[in-house]
Formats: structure tokens, sequence, C-alpha cells
């Protein structure tokens, strides 16, 4: 990581642990258990009612949530589902993992996220029946969820939302909150990353979260090799019961294939500890959102900060859309001359369909919106541990380079 003589050197994020978090996590240490145990589930009751929801699944990565979140609504081999053409890649991967096929659906242009437009194009366009839908919040809480639950219910689709940039966020409708990201008011799962660029940490880690018990056990026992200890399950009663028809003390018994994707307690006592910090966490992050707002604002059309319409806002990233021909500088020009001045910046994301395995498997229409907002876009610094004197550092950079 670079630093500038006068200046430290600012990503476009990185997480915020204090000597509280180190402290919970030395604790585990220095006791005799680290594996997923009561930190563990300490930290997933704390999730749920964080997120107002019946159960929260604590996982190895908001990728794994994702795959665990299909696994679980069991559905057919090569079962078609909707992906919006703008994510990271995870959220394409895990429907090929599962056996699934791929349909892209094109997004809005300004924000890059899934339409009531873009999805019932993407429906009429498969000739094939459509299983689920995946929306993704990006770089915050920007979908409209009704919307798409609407659209779900009239071609039943299974809808598991995609929420690993919007932890702390709300549903918003008429000016009014109706409800948390996560309390899967308009999904039957939800997924979150705790990646340490995120809201809160976990070094590495996801949560899925639902108000089904079945899919609760179900996840619980995919996370962990499709396995399960409770008596009360077993089929195999020669083997888990002995003659007095008491569960014999080693038994344990896989019914399906599952997966490691548990979480340690580690992971998680470093996770209950930033959990408790999430409102201050999103409050500094809406701060600073504002404070680009404001001193961007001379910058317009050239470059605008992307809106966000359907919730209270719980920014993951500061992106901006650029007119790069107007600043005459290509956007890789532009991210090194900002690399210089000691200033991160990333690109939230490759269209999925540009990436060779989908491009090569794949038959694809042009998805206009993607590449114009593909083309546009670029995420500038956001994380707790700034200042608004970071925010004024980052503009006047701009200006200087574009002039």
């Amino acid at each position: 990581m670079k630093k500038t003589e006068k200046n430290k050197y600012l990503p476009y994020g990185r997480q915020h642990i204090d000597a509280n978090d180190i402290q919970e996590v030395v604790s585990v240490l220095e006791s005799d258990y680290l594996t997923t145990g009561k930190k563990t589930i300490d930290f997933e009751i704390e999730f749920s009612k964080k997120v107002n929801v019946k159960y929260a699944v604590s996982c190895s990565s908001g990728t794994a949530a994702l795959h665990l979140s299909l696994l679980a609504q069991n559905l057919p081999n090569e079962s078609r589902v909707i992906v919006p053409a703008i994510s990271f890649l995870a959220t394409a991967n895990i429907v090929e993992l599962s056996g699934g096929k791929v349909v892209f659906a094109d997004v809005d242009s300004e924000t890059g996220v899934l339409s009531e437009s873009t999805i019932t194009k993407a429906i009429e366009n498969t000739g094939d029946k459509i299983s689920a839908i995946i929306p993704v919040h990006l770089n915050d809480s920007s979908l409209d969820m009704k919307m798409i639950r609407h659209i779900a219910d009239q071609h039943n689709l299974k809808v598991i939302e995609d929420a690993c940039h919007a932890l702390g966020g709300n549903y918003y409708e008429n000016g009014k909150i109706t409800g948390v990201v996560g309390s899967n008011l308009y999904s039957d799962l939800t997924s979150f990353s705790l990646h340490p660029v995120k809201a809160i940490a976990m070094g590495e880690g996801g949560v899925i979260t639902t108000n089904s018990e079945i899919l609760q056990k179900k996840i619980l026992r995919l996370r962990n090799h499709g396995m399960t200890r409770n008596a009360d399950d077993f089929l195999n009663n020669e083997l888990a019961f002995d003659k007095s028809q008491n569960p014999n003390p080693w038994y344990y018994e896989m019914q399906e294939l599952g997966l490691n994707y548990r979480a340690s307690d580690i992971h998680c006592a470093l996770g209950l500890s930033q959990l408790k910090k999430l409102e201050k966490f999103i409050s500094k992050r809406i701060k600073l959102f504002k404070l680009y707002t404001k001193h961007l604002e001379s910058f317009s059309p050239t470059i605008i900060p992307v809106k966000n319409n359907f919730s209270v806002s719980a920014p993951h990233l500061f992106p901006v859309l650029i007119d790069f021909n107007s600043i005459r500088k290509s956007r890789a020009e532009l991210m090194r001359l900002l690399d210089e001045k000691g200033i991160g910046s990333q690109v939230h994301y490759i269209p999925l369909f540009l990436h060779p395995y989908y491009k090569n498997k794949y038959h694809h229409n042009h998805y206009e919106g993607a590449i114009k907002y593909y083309e546009r876009c670029l995420s500038l610094p956001l994380y707790y541990d700034m200042n608004e004197d970071d925010v004024i550092r980052v503009t006047t950079a701009l200006q200087e380079i574009i002039g």
C-alpha cells in the first residue's frame, strides 16, 4: 500500500477495529474452544435481533451464504435463475455451482440494479421456466424489493436477496420505513457478507437470514457436510440406536451432500463485537456520503453520485458516474493519477457476461444498461475512519486532475 509524503493512503474501503474487538477475539483464542461454538450461537441470535428476523445462520463468507441459500431451495438441476448483469462474480457463480443456469437481466444505467422492465424482459426472453431470482443491493440498499416480490409471485419465483452490500439498510416507501434489510419482508432468504470492507467485519464471514425453521435447519446441515447429530432426524435406526433405543453417543448421519461452510468462534467473536457498533458505523458512513454529495455538487453533470431511490441508505461504497469523454481522461488514467495522490478507487463491477466463462457459455443479448453503467462508474474511498478533511482531499484531487 502506497503512502504520499504528507498524507495517509485512502483505500476505497477498509475495516475499523478497536480494542474491544481485539479483546473479544483474544478471549476466544485463550479459551478451550475455537471452532463453531457458543460465540457462534450468540452472534447468530444477536444478528437475527438486529435485522428483525427469526433465524440467522453464520457461515464462512458472503459467497458461502449465497451458495447455501440457493442449495436450500432444492431447485431441480438446470433450473434457470435470474441474476443482474452487474454484480460480483459470486452471484452468478453459485448458480452454476448449484447445477443451475444463469439468466442475465440488464440493469438500470443510472443505479446498476434491476428494474421492473429489465426483469420482465429477462423473463420474456427466456423460453424455459425460471425458478428463482437473486436481486442484488448494489453499493447500498437501492432495490425496489416490493416490486421484485410482486413479479416473483406472478411467476412463482423463489427470491434470494443478495444484501452483501446492504447490512444496516431499511426498506422505504412513501417516506416511511417499512422494514429492515434482512427481515425477509420481500424474500425467502437474505445473504450478507462481512468482509473487511463491508459495514461490519468478521475477517471473512457471511450470514443467511430466514423466517422459516425448515430452511434454517436445512442450512445448518448444509454448512456442516449435510450432517446431523439430532436423534429425532436419524433415518438409519439400526446404526443410530442401541438395543434400548438410546442414540449411540458417537453417531452422526449424512442425509444429503453438504459443505464445510462453518464460521469459527474466532470470526463470530469479532462479528459480535462489531455488530454492537453497527448503528455508529452506518451513521458515520451516511455523514461521509452527504459530505461527498455536497462537495461534488459543482462537478455535476461531469461527476455525479449514483442515486438511491428505494431505501434509507446504508452506504457500503461511494460510487460516482463520470463522463470520461468530458474530462478527456480514461478511467484507468484517472485511477492511476488518484493513486499517485494517495487515493484508492475501484470499479464495482465488470459486467458478469463479459467474463470469459460466461461469454463462452451463454449467448448474450446486448445489455445496454449494464454497459452504460460500467463505462462510467468508479467507487471513491468510504469507510468509518475517514473524516471531512479526507473527503475534501478526494474531491480536491479530482478537481486538480480534471481541471
